[in-house]
């Protein structure tokens, strides 16, 4: 090696860095045409809030968190200083379309792939821009199926950023894949609802600031269609004999304040007027509401994998760390590492923008097959993209002097949250298998028509097909 820059850099390297390119530059050519140039300008200003503010700040933020249980109390104020800036710049509700609630941003779900792409890099960007799950998925439920009362209560607040929610549907004692499964009851009682039961992995619930739970539950547990059992239900934090009963941890991370917690709800009297849309419409506002979240976050584990391809990058091309008397950047594997990972971000961006524009063709019901795809296929390219820079780093890679292993246990978490892999995985196996009949009478087909056209010229097959 020639000698290093002060960046740490090879200059060998360094002197073939093409010329920087802007976010809009780097849109897939395939995608280019269905962003406008509003979207084009805002992608843009996102990249330049979350490379220089948010993620500079994500340090300060973990800093200015508390020690022990103030942890759960204190909210670190460079979290308000970010969301000051962001609104200034008009980065705030990207993702939700205006034609759902006016003070929403108007960019289709492909627009916002791209940007939410960008705070996916950084610990604060989301929540800085009020583009943080599970606030983003509540407010879909809220700005689609909410009663304009319920919007007024509950929608205004969380589009000011003025309050935070949690999402409740997972339950400790039975099998949450399946989601008929829920035990929890709402049982109508004159102009209120008795709720009783478990819910867990209420991420958010945690937060001083969640003000509002969304509760999945069941309203008529004998009605022979299982799919018209639950409903879902407002819930005001703080409700007599609601009890949030621990927080608890993902790999060892607690993820306070927002946190994931286990509430109890021991007779709890919520007015019916809180009902979304309707009893028995449960499986109807959450299938609405998961879809788009699930996107959201495989736009998020988009960046989180450039982010750590990022640091790959930086360790391979430090000057200070040789191995067997070269630099890492002249080992072969870890260049093929970092040929490997641009490869699976890139084509897992193409799978991620492909179930968007889905979305934004109808709705995401008309895209279950691409949105199950990018739901399983996103989250394991950026484990395997992450673990790749975690070895390179070695030591400093599993611990907290990187952001590494934070990113892999919440990416890891994705593999579970929304719905298994192996549900997604089970239901695309058996759509895509309805189609054997069909391949195997064109096969047949073929067969028979090559046959008719080697007896026409008097040949004999070389081998049997």
């Amino acid at each position: 090696m020639s000698g290093a820059s002060k960046s740490g850099i090879s200059p060998n390297y360094a002197a073939r860095d093409p010329k920087p390119q802007t976010a809009a530059d780097k849109i897939p050519i395939l995608a280019r045409g269905a962003v406008s140039d509003r979207a084009k300008e805002t992608l843009n200003l996102v990249e330049k809030f979350v490379e220089q503010e948010c993620i500079p700040s994500d340090m300060v933020y973990y800093a200015q968190l508390g020690e022990g249980e103030k942890r759960w109390t204190t909210l670190p104020p460079v979290m308000d200083e970010l969301k000051a800036k962001a609104k200034k710049m008009g980065l705030w509700n990207l993702f939700l379309p205006r034609n759902h609630f006016k003070q929403g941003a108007g960019f289709s779900n492909l627009e916002y792939g791209l940007m939410a792409e960008y705070m996916g890099k950084s610990r604060t960007a989301s929540e800085a821009c009020n583009c943080a799950a599970p606030d983003t998925g509540n407010m879909e439920v809220l700005a689609k199926y909410g009663s304009e009362t319920q919007k007024k209560q509950w929608l205004q607040p969380l589009l000011d950023g003025e309050i935070r929610s949690a999402f409740l549907m997972t339950e400790p004692d039975v099998a949450s894949s399946d989601a008929t499964n829920i035990t929890l009851t709402m049982t109508k009682q004159g102009n209120d609802y008795i709720l009783n039961g478990q819910k867990w992995w209420s991420s958010g619930a945690g937060d001083p600031r969640c003000k509002v739970y969304i509760v999945m539950g069941k309203t008529d547990p004998q009605n022979r269609d299982v799919y018209k059992q639950q409903s879902v239900m407002l819930v005001a934090a703080g409700t007599p004999g609601v009890k949030v009963t621990r927080c608890l941890n993902v790999y060892g991370y607690d993820d306070a304040p927002h946190g994931h917690a286990q509430i109890t709800f021991d007779n709890v009297r919520v007015p019916a007027s809180n009902m979304v849309l309707g009893e028995g419409r449960g499986f109807e506002i959450i299938q609405g509401r998961l879809g788009p979240g699930r996107i959201h976050h495989a736009m998020r584990s988009i960046g989180a994998a450039e982010k750590a391809l990022e640091w790959m990058i930086a360790r391979v091309n430090d000057p200070r760390k040789k191995t067997f008397g070269r630099a890492l950047y002249e080992h072969g594997v870890l260049v093929e590492w970092i040929a490997k990972s641009r490869l699976e971000i890139d084509a897992a961006r193409l799978v991620v923008l492909n179930a968007a524009y889905k979305i934004d063709e109808r709705d995401a019901k008309n895209a279950l097959k691409e949105i199950a795809e990018a739901k399983v296929l996103v989250p394991q390219m950026a484990l395997d993209v992450i673990d790749r820079a975690v070895q390179s780093w070695g030591g400093a890679g599993v611990c907290q002097d990187t952001p590494l292993a934070n990113m892999w246990a919440g990416i890891r978490t994705l593999k579970i949250a929304d719905g298994p892999d192996e549900v997604h995985l089970q239901q695309m196996g058996k759509n895509e298998n309805k189609r054997s009949r069909e391949i195997m009478d064109k096969l047949e087909r073929q067969k028979l028509e090559g046959e008719r056209l080697l007896k026409q010229l008097s040949l004999q097959p070389k081998s049997k097909l």
